[in-house]
Formats: C-alpha cells, structure tokens, sequence
C-alpha cells in the first residue's frame, strides 16, 4: 500500500482555488484490506479538500483524510507564502476531520451543530478503525450563515442539511460552491435515513442560489479539474433521494442495481457511473429499508 498523502495531487482550479485529489485508483487501498472508514468511505470513492488563497492568507475546507495528507496541504500553501490558515470543517464525519490535529494552531471554524457532534463523538473516532487521535474539536463558531475574507475574496460559509444535518458549504465568487457532502458524484451516501425529506427541502434551497460551478468532496478528478460540475448536480442528487423515499412503499426497488435505480439521475449528465458506488447504493437501500422496517 502507497505511503499516505503519495498519491495525493494539487490540483490548480482557479488563480485562487487550490484543491488536494486523492483515491480513485482502481485496485489500491491505503490503510486495510479490511473494510474501514478511509478505504471504503474516501479513498476509494475519490477525495478532495479545497483551499481558497490570496497572498498571505488561506482558507482550508477540510483537513483531508489523514495527519500526512493534512501535512502536505499545509506545507504547499507555506510554500507559497501563506502565513494565515483557517480550517473550515464542511461537517462531523471522520474523513473530513481526520487532518485537525496539523491546524491545531489555527482557527477552526465549523457550525454550532458540527461542533456538538464532534465533542459527543470524540471518543469514538479517536477510537475509530483507523484512529483520528487527537481529535481537534473546532474554535470558532457560527449558525446559518457566515462571512469571512480571505485577503480580499469574499467567502460566505451556508449551513445546510444534507447528507448530514450539520452541512456546511463555501459561495465563493463567480457562483463557485464547495458543497461538501451536500452533493456526492454520483449519488449521495445515507449517513442520516430518517431526514431525508429535510434533506430535499434544502436541495431545492440549494437549487435557488446563484451557483455557476459545483466542487464536491467526492467526485471525478477529471471533472473537477475540468471546471466542475454544473448546477443540475443538484437536480440528479433529488431525483436519487426521491427514489430512496419510494422504497418504503415500493420495497421491489431493492433488487436494482446502481445504473437501473439512478437510471433517472445519471440521464441528468451531471454525474456519471463509478462501479465502487455499488455498495454505497446497497448500503443506502438498507439504511432506508430499515427505517421502514423500524416504523412497521
């Protein structure tokens, strides 16, 4: 297996925007052959971290999925001359927080939400397989909404609920929207089964900002570096949400495989098939069949 971070590539997005792409490589693993948490739910999906600079001044979303590939993020942006980081944590899950412990020193900025979820699941990630010890809990908080500069680029950080309830995206200008996990290509991950019908309210919230280009966290390197994804990401991730809804009524929609269920998201042309994603569709399916059952 490949030394952490040795895989990792800066991408150049904008004069402006950096970002840090890793995984997607077929057949290699990083931590386990063993399912776990960086395997299966970042590496091999595709991962990356952004970071908004200008001059002496730098924004971070998301420290990455390890202290080494947080390290190289920090390291390239010294390189260039940055002498002020902050951290933003788009949300609590633990391959978006695995790198806190090299911004220990900086601002961490996360919504109230994050925060609370971080500090009641401390233990347990830093416990986790692998381990995310010391877990850095964040510093500087907010709700709703918050702006910030970044030298003279305006970034306004949005809460929203999506994937998890503690979502935080970055507006950056021009429409350029660093959503997280808000928007997964090509599906979203069920992280949270039974507020999937919050989650599509704040879609469709999504849907009404002025927004030219998507950066996920999880997506195609090509298409992130060949501009991003465009707004009906949004739309293609609804109508997959909307069709896990339906199997609680129309439990015969478990036995498709990913490319028949998302038949309708992947027409969109927004997102495009990636075959590791089959087990996320599988596990989405339990998660929402389960709850069905749970209310049975």
């Amino acid at each position: 297996m490949p030394d952490y971070g040795a895989t990792m590539e800066v991408l150049r997005l904008a004069p402006h925007l950096l970002g840090f792409y890793d995984g997607r490589i077929p057949g290699v693993r990083l931590y386990s052959e063993k399912p776990n948490w960086l395997d299966d739910g970042a590496f091999a999906l595709g991962i990356c971290t952004y970071a908004v600079v200008d001059g002496a001044d730098a924004l971070v979303y998301d420290p990455h999925i390890s202290v080494p590939h947080a390290r190289i993020i920090r390291r390239t942006l010294e390189d260039m001359g940055v002498k002020r980081m902050r951290l933003v944590l788009s949300h609590w899950h633990d391959d978006h927080v695995a790198g806190t412990e090299v911004f220990a020193d900086c601002e961490i900025i996360a919504n109230k939400d994050t925060a609370e979820l971080l500090a009641a699941h401390k233990d347990a990630l830093e416990s986790g397989d692998p381990p995310i010890k010391p877990l850095i809990l964040p510093n500087a908080l907010f709700s709703g909404t918050l702006d910030l500069m970044v030298g003279k680029i305006p970034v306004q950080l949005r809460q929203l609920d999506i994937h998890s309830r503690d979502g935080t995206v970055a507006l950056l200008p021009g429409g350029v929207l660093l959503a997280g996990d808000t928007l997964e290509d090509p599906i979203t991950y069920v992280a949270e089964e039974d507020r999937l019908a919050i989650h599509l309210r704040d879609l469709d919230r999504m849907a009404g900002w002025d927004i030219s280009t998507i950066l996920p966290n999880h997506g195609s390197k090509e298409q992130i570096l060949a501009g991003g994804y465009p707004p009906a990401f949004i739309a293609a991730t609804r109508l997959y949400v909307e069709k896990l809804l339906r199997l609680q009524r129309e439990p015969e929609l478990a036995t498709q495989d990913l490319s028949t269920f998302a038949a309708e998201a992947l027409a969109t042309g927004a997102v495009s098939y990636f075959e590791p994603y089959e087990a996320v569709h599988r596990h989405n399916v339990e998660k929402v069949l389960g709850l069905a059952g749970q209310a049975a």
